[in-house]
């Protein structure tokens, strides 16, 4: 029985570890950029040897990929948590979906992303985590953007614009990183929203781009006349 006992705070002490770096790597990706972010700096920021370090992850790309992963997770969390308080509905509601995907992508988790998408570039062994980390990343957030946004992506168009939105949100965090873009990112966010939800209730009033076909109808076959 005391053995059981001791071992489960030695887990907890185990999983706050991990955390510890995780978190650490993460600020010094935003901070100081891959070339800046060593294994020794993250364990410094972390308070913890680079053995207990090596302990949980075994490479510094392991580390950094893993960083962005918990880090993401924490995201959805805090952005699923965020979209309770969202308007019930109509423009409001699609103007808080905006500026809540428009936030996410100026904050510090996009910071370190970015660090990592571009070392991935450059760097052989950590494309493949990074690629697959970066896709299931942008499917989750596009899943999330269709929820919240209630968009029937079976209407012709209304797919690509949901997507739009999300690339339009990353274009504007890449441009809030050498000085704060805010005020130009205000009105940028007010007119996307309002296009976008018109585009939203034109779907709902017969389909995107004058289809003519009702929502959850199938689109034709190829070749076959619309």
């Amino acid at each position: 029985m005391g053995l059981v006992t001791d071992r489960a705070p030695k887990q907890d002490r185990s999983r706050a570890t991990r955390q510890r770096i995780l978190e650490a790597a993460v600020s010094c990706l935003a901070e100081h950029g891959w070339s800046g972010s060593t294994v020794a700096v993250v364990c410094a920021r972390a308070g913890v040897s680079r053995g207990a370090a090596q302990h949980h992850f075994r490479t510094r790309e392991e580390l950094f990929t893993a960083a962005i992963a918990h880090m993401a997770e924490q995201w959805l969390g805090t952005v699923r948590e965020r979209a309770r308080a969202l308007p019930d509905s109509g423009g409001d509601r699609t103007y808080a979906v905006v500026d809540m995907l428009v936030a996410v992508h100026t904050g510090p988790l996009f910071r370190a992303a970015l660090h990592l998408w571009v070392a991935a570039a450059d760097e052989e062994q950590l494309r493949p985590g990074v690629g697959a980390l970066e896709a299931r990343i942008g499917r989750e957030a596009h899943r999330l953007a269709v929820e919240f946004l209630g968009a029937d992506e079976s209407v012709p168009g209304v797919r690509e614009t949901v997507q739009a939105t999300l690339d339009m949100a990353r274009g504007l965090g890449l441009a809030n990183l050498l000085s704060d873009d805010s005020a130009r990112r205000a009105g940028i966010v007010r007119q996307w929203s309002r296009i976008l939800d018109t585009a939203l209730r034109g779907s709902v009033q017969g389909g995107v781009g004058g289809s003519g076909r009702q929502p959850g109808e199938a689109d034709p076959e190829p070749g076959a006349l619309g």
